[in-house]
Order: structure tokens, then C-alpha cells, then sequence
């Protein structure tokens, strides 16, 4: 479609090269496969699907794949996507302009990241053009640890480093410590009727963290619908039985495109909180060794988790008293505006 072209003054010189907008779910087939083979080339374990795809878009916020979305075609075939959007940080009420640019391996380094990057702040400045013109402003990226072309490009580009996460890895299900709820909290099998409570737990509990952006009920909706994620069978959530309040929580998920790529069975203990007046009294870890229980009752041999370095509670220790350890560290990049 010829009126779908973009053309982009930064443009390399390859034979064939073109840029396009967003043609619908047609692409969404072409997306899946840059992305793995992508993913592929980095290391960095993760599968794409049609479906997962299709069940993202279907509930995109602050993104409109028409006009945020690019793509780079050779020939005809797509060799490299680019994504806008953006978030309202919550705490330090700054705007983040978050984006990726993802290229086939055998097309990188030829300058076609770099223009795609480009058309992507570029579209950012527009929509920032419409927001707050009192608040600060950011870029943001992020990269897995061995996405060495990527973390080069972003820095050749005025891009710091911002915050550090590791990957942690418990590497067996065996030996689980056997830690106990407070006295006075009990766990209680997850219903519908919960949802809600469960979500406002955790954005209560997670407000003084860093890089927590404000919540809608558009997030809300695009939780209970992320199939890839929301496993309420799993969950682990902690009642207070005095005031009948949610102290906290770990919604552990199963990736089962995931294991099936890679032939194993791991199990991610995820979305762990707990509100700030039950913390430091082991709430956590005693969710986090339910959660570990589960995962294994269900067949899981092995379980991750990511988690800020700087976390100011504590939660790095407190992983490893449960077995887990740092196998990755990946970055959060920001670019003032």
C-alpha cells in the first residue's frame, strides 16, 4: 500500500528499504517472527505468538498502533519493528516515553535501528507536545543484558543508564523453607469478587517504588484479559482476618509457550507486595514459599523473578534466603527530553 509509506530522512542506503505504517493483524505474523528471532540472537529467553500479540493489542493504552507503530520492509519482507507509547510516573509526576525497536539479526548495525529510534522520539515529541508543559520528560528503554548493539545505540544516542534489574533463578523446587504467616493473616483461595481487591493492594503497596506509573481502570481491564499472565489458581494473597484487608500478595504464572521453546518447566514468582505496615515481619517469604509449593504441585521444576537492585525494602536478600540467585541483569535507559 503505497499511501502507508514513510519516508524518514535519516533513511539508509539499502536496496529495496522502505518504511511503513501499521497494516493491522496481518502483521501481526511478521512482528512474531522479528521478535524471536530477535529474542534468539540476545538471549533473552521469551516467546512471541500471534495470540499473544493479538491479545495485546486488543488492550493497548497510551499507544495508537496507526500512527505509533513503524516498520522496516526489504523487498517486502519486515525486518525490524518500532512501538510508541507513553506513562505518567507516579510518584516523581514525570512523563516516560517508553519505546522498542526490535531488527532481524542479519539487518542490524546498518543504520536502520537508529532511524527507526529516530521517527519514534520524533512521534513522541508530538504527543508530549500535548501533555503537561510543567513536568519532567523522559525517553525510556529497556535492555536485556547481552542486547550489547542495542545498549550501544542507545547511548550513542544520549541515553544513561537509569536503574539496574536482576533476573533470579531458582534453579530447583526441592527444599523449600518452610516460613510461616504472622500470626492473625491467613491465605484464602482466590475468587472473582477478589480481583478488584487484589488489584488496589497492590498498587497501594507498591506506590513507594520506584518507577511506578499511575494506574486507570484501562490497566485494570488489560490485567483480568492478559491470559499470558493471570493465573488466579496460582496466586498466593494474605488476608488480614481482623479487618478483612489484603497485606500482600505474589501471583506467581506459568509460560507455557516459554517452557515448551526451551524444555523445561519453570514457573515465575511474580507481582510481589506487601502493605507497608505487615513488612519486615515475614509476609513475603512466606508467600513466596506457597507460591514455590504451588508452582511445583503443578509440575514446575524451576522458578524466576526480576527485581530493582536499589529495591529499598530489602527484597534482593530476601530472594536469596528463599533460594533464588542473580543470573541477569538488565537496564532501564532514560533520555531526558
Amino acid at each position: 500500500m503505497a499511501n502507508d509509506i514513510i519516508l524518514l530522512a535519516n533513511t539508509p542506503s539499502i536496496s529495496n528499504l522502505i518504511f511503513r505504517r501499521f497494516r493491522g493483524s496481518s502483521d501481526f505474523p511478521y512482528m512474531a517472527k522479528v521478535f524471536n528471532a530477535s529474542a534468539d540472537a540476545d538471549k533473552v529467553e521469551a516467546v512471541m505468538t500471534v495470540d499473544v500479540i493479538a491479545n495485546s493489542f486488543s488492550q493497548l493504552i497510551n499507544s495508537d498502533p496507526a500512527f505509533d507503530m513503524i516498520f522496516a520492509e526489504i523487498n517486502g519482507e519486515v525486518i525490524g519493528v518500532a512501538q510508541g507509547w507513553w506513562t505518567v510516573e507516579k510518584d516523581a509526576d514525570q512523563y516516560l516515553y517508553e519505546s522498542f525497536v526490535c531488527i532481524a539479526p542479519e539487518w542490524r548495525r546498518k543504520g536502520i535501528g537508529q532511524a527507526m529510534l529516530q521517527w519514534v522520539e520524533n512521534r513522541s515529541r508530538v504527543i508530549a507536545a500535548e501533555h503537561a508543559h510543567n513536568r519532567p520528560k523522559f525517553f525510556e528503554v529497556n535492555a536485556h543484558q547481552f542486547e550489547i548493539g542495542k545498549m550501544i545505540m542507545l547511548e550513542k544516542n544520549n541515553y544513561r543508564a537509569s536503574r539496574y534489574f536482576f533476573q533470579m533463578l531458582r534453579p530447583t523446587l526441592e527444599n523449600i523453607p518452610n516460613f510461616t504467616l504472622p500470626a492473625g493473616l491467613e491465605i484464602r483461595p482466590v475468587q472473582p469478587d477478589h480481583f478488584r481487591k487484589i488489584w488496589d493492594a497492590d498498587i497501594e503497596a507498591m506506590g513507594d517504588h520506584w518507577g511506578i506509573t499511575q494506574k486507570t481502570e484501562e490497566h485494570y481491564q488489560a490485567w483480568v484479559n492478559n491470559n499470558a499472565i493471570f493465573q488466579p489458581h496460582l496466586w498466593q494473597v494474605a488476608w488480614d482476618i481482623a479487618t478483612n484487608q489484603i497485606v500482600g500478595q505474589v501471583r506467581s504464572f506459568i509460560p507455557h509457550d516459554e517452557n515448551k521453546k526451551y524444555s523445561r518447566k519453570r514457573g515465575y514468582t511474580e507481582f510481589i507486595s506487601v502493605s507497608r505496615s505487615w513488612r519486615k515481619r515475614g509476609v513475603a517469604r512466606a508467600l513466596i514459599a506457597r507460591s514455590l509449593e504451588t508452582l511445583s504441585d503443578k509440575g514446575m521444576t524451576e522458578s524466576t523473578l526480576s527485581v530493582d537492585t536499589q529495591n529499598l525494602s530489602g527484597a534482593v536478600s530476601l530472594y536469596e534466603a528463599c533460594g533464588f540467585r542473580a543470573i541477569e541483569r538488565n537496564t532501564i535507559y532514560r533520555k531526558p527530553f
